[in-house]
């Protein structure tokens, strides 16, 4: 039995030994380690090799290692091809040992190789570990049962598991390995662990940092101290990939304002041992601020020059810009890849010139062929049918390549929420104007069943059960059975809808519903049904119709409810058809960053039924990308409804602003019309403002932070200005893995009388 132990430092020498039969051939016995032989100049009288012969493999091919060789059979014996196959065969890491003979053989010389291959690892164990087990460790190695002993790969994956451990928290972890040898080629490699006190990052230190502060700094680094959502995101802790991508981000944040020589450091980590806490000291060189000399742009022939020199935002005199320079040459090849050059490429040259502190930027457009889609072809959805995702693309085989339809088509497939990860990646053909499409999707669960309980802000203790199917039987088709029940209303509900009818951008949905409310003065109970189709159209539209029946009682009315609230006490019956017209360049449903959804919808009653009445209004909500992954949302809201026939809309068909859907920080109808003992009663129209600033909190479990400012009302009798509710707050956004879940404090800026001060309300489901 062996023990051996590995130090990075251990590089074993191996010796080289060659024996020659002394029959008047001028050769002499030769006996070298690797490191002193050198090469001789070859006698014209050398021997031929008439074979070679491996001797000593046992696990490897003969045929490898003798396709390495460049001493060759039926040429001369050269020393220098020695020299140079015995460094050759032990660069391959197989071998601990390599030596070389020769021998007389069929009138001329036979060369021998003789090798010792390293040992095979039959068993790996883990020594010292306590934070992590052996299974978790064994995802972070390469190295596995049956890898050959090597030392440079075994270092590798120390260095891999290193890197794990600093990771979480253990910088001063200690790795080293040892081999115990259970025969001559068979060992145990154990990894003998110091694992050391787990020590976060406590400050960030700029040095050098003259005319960009460090909190501007501070905003583009990865690297952070750690704080109390680090038990989440694991951050906080010293990452050596993350450094080195901080320098590149840092640099960039330099070349976004002029300072095209600027120099960033290496990142030092300072340990303090006793006080358990790293520093990270970031160091930059800024230079000097270089303006814009002159943008020149050649090689475009396919468009106009005034079609491209209109995308080149560069400006002469200004401040030096990487960013828009980026941001230029990208506008570019978007415009020729829109119109089919699927192979454009744009290659910017910047010279600065030390003199004058101007830089000029030179581009170069290698424009390409026009090329047209040849195979779609979709990979790893096990579940989902192929027709699925390939009715949800712009862009068909045989038409020309266009890659805003590329990205609309990403966009409609990720939009599914069928998958976890969805990537397009266009293939060009060699020598063809044909670009192959290969789409792969990683698929997750879309199927679930919720139970669960909490408080609701509106229906004080609730209960839920819930079972839903996303894509049912991979055929995109959605079905939901639920059942909530709270202190103050019940809904069951049973919904089913499939999205391509007939394999047709046409939608079908329907539903069955039972609602059982209380409100202040009055309860109201509900069972219907309701029945919807519609077509998609122009890429971005939706027309929809959707045929609503619904039985409604109103009972346990108090002597005291308002007048409008008696008129309707008992049983009535509404018909209605609503049409509805969308537009919808999200690029996101679930978390959206740029683009808008548009909508008018018209309700008529009166299609049978005993209530008569009309609603219609609009809904308009659009998303701006911010600063870094932040993004700006705005909405507005108007809504009218009327009686007809001489009836009165009914109480349960009025518009009640206040709460997390509407006005935050408002309970449930308080912007809006009230009756003389202060019970909101709803309005006959509606209009509304929201504004929100929407952050990342945690990005890697998609925790998002908002703030907000809410305006608006419902209204009685025509729109009034003075009657407006002003709140503002801020909330959390979980796009959890159950759905989006909203956590949300609305302050009443301009609070009256008898006026909530602020509300803290949550709710399941979609998101504002």
């Amino acid at each position: 039995m062996k023990e051996l132990r590995f130090w990075i430092a251990h590089i074993p020498l191996l010796a080289l030994t060659v024996c020659t039969p002394i029959l008047n051939l001028g050769l002499q016995p030769l006996y070298a380690q690797e490191q002193q032989i050198k090469p001789t100049i070859e006698q014209p009288n050398e021997p031929l090799i008439k074979a070679i012969e491996i001797i000593g493999i046992k696990r490897i091919e003969e045929g490898a290692v003798k396709t390495k060789l460049s001493q060759k059979i039926n040429q001369p014996l050269s020393k220098a091809a020695i020299d140079t196959d015995i460094k050759t065969i032990y660069k391959m890491g197989y071998f601990d040992d390599v030596k070389v003979e020769t021998e007389f053989y069929e009138g001329g010389l036979k060369v021998i190789y003789r090798v010792k291959e390293k040992p095979t690892i039959v068993k790996i164990n883990f020594d010292g570990n306590l934070e992590f087990k052996d299974d978790k460790l064994k995802e972070k190695i390469a190295v596995v049962k049956g890898s050959i002993a090597d030392t440079a790969l075994i270092q590798d994956n120390i260095q891999k598991l290193k890197t794990f451990y600093e990771g979480e928290g253990y910088y001063l972890c200690e790795i080293f390995p040892i081999l115990h040898y259970v025969k001559d080629d068979e060992v145990n490699l154990t990894l003998k662990i110091n694992e050391g006190k787990k020590i976060k990052i406590k400050q960030l230190q700029l040095k050098g940092n003259k005319n960009i502060s460090d909190s501007k700094i501070k905003k583009v680094l990865n690297t952070s101290t750690w704080w109390i959502f680090s038990f989440f995101t694991g951050s906080g802790y010293v990452k050596k990939d993350m450094l080195e991508e901080d320098v590149k981000r840092l640099s960039n944040l330099y070349h976004d304002h002029g300072y095209v020589n600027v120099k960033v450091s290496e990142p030092k980590v300072l340990v303090d041992e006793e006080k358990s806490s790293i520093t990270v000291v970031f160091e930059v060189e800024e230079g000097d601020k270089y303006n814009l000399a002159k943008v020149d742009i050649e090689g475009f022939h396919a468009f106009p020059d005034t079609e491209i020199k209109k995308l080149i935002t560069l400006k002469t005199g200004d401040v030096f810009s990487k960013k828009t320079l980026t941001s230029n040459i990208s506008a570019v090849a978007d415009y020729y890849s829109e119109r089919g050059y699927a192979a454009i490429n744009v290659t910017p040259e910047v010279v600065p010139d030390a003199a004058t502190k101007t830089v000029s930027v030179y581009l170069k457009v290698e424009e390409g062929k026009i090329y047209k889609i040849g195979r779609i072809e979709a990979f790893g959805n096990t579940k989902t049918r192929d027709k699925v995702i390939r009715r949800e693309l712009t862009l068909d085989e045989g038409e020309m390549f266009n890659s805003k339809k590329l990205k609309r088509s990403y966009q409609n497939v990720n939009n599914l929420n069928f998958f976890e990860s969805v990537d397009f990646t266009p293939r060009p053909q060699p020598d063809t104007d044909i670009v192959d499409i290969d789409i792969k999707v990683k698929e997750k669960s879309t199927g679930y069943i919720s139970i669960g309980g909490g408080y609701s802000s509106i229906d004080s203790i609730i209960g839920m059960v819930q079972l839903t199917q996303d894509n049912l039987f991979g055929s995109g088709q959605y079905a939901k059975v639920s059942a909530e029940i709270g202190g103050k209303s019940s809904l069951y509900e049973i919904t089913y809808k499939e999205p391509w009818l007939f394999d047709k951008p046409v939608s079908l949905a329907a539903s069955i519903y039972k609602l059982d409310r209380v409100y202040i003065k009055y309860s109201r109970r509900a069972a219907g049904t309701a029945v919807g189709v519609g077509k998609r159209f122009a890429e971005y539209y939706d027309l929809g119709v959707m045929y609503r029946f619904e039985d409604v009682n109103v009972f346990d009315v108090s002597s005291d409810a308002p007048k409008i609230v008696k008129e309707q006490t008992g049983k009535a019956t509404t018909s209605s058809m609503t049409p509805t017209l969308t537009r919808d360049t999200r690029d996101s449903y679930t978390d959206p960053t740029e683009g808008s959804r548009n909508s008018v919808y018209f309700t008529y009653a009166g299609l049978g039924g005993t209530n008569a009445f009309y609603k219609a209004g609009a809904d308009s909500l659009w998303f701006f990308p911010f600063i870094g992954p932040t993004t700006l949302s705005f909405r507005g809201r108007y809504g009218y409804g009327s009686g007809l026939y001489g009836k009165n809309l009914p109480i349960y068909e009025r518009f009640y602003v206040g709460g997390i859907n509407t006005i935050r920080g408002l309970a449930f109808g308080e912007a809006g019309p009230k009756d003389t003992d202060g019970t909101f009663i709803g309005g006959t129209s509606q209009l509304l403002f929201n504004a929100e600033f929407i952050f990342p909190i945690v990005s890697e479990i998609k925790l998002k932070g908002v703030t907000f400012f809410d305006t608006g009302s419902s209204f009685g009798n025509g729109v009034e200005l003075t009657e407006f509710k002003y709140t503002s707050g801020a909330g959390i956004r979980w796009i959890s893995p159950f759905g989006p879940i909203r956590i949300e404090y609305g302050y009443n800026l301009h609070r009256k009388q008898g006026e909530s001060s602020g509300r803290i309300e949550f709710s399941f489901g979609n998101f504002f």
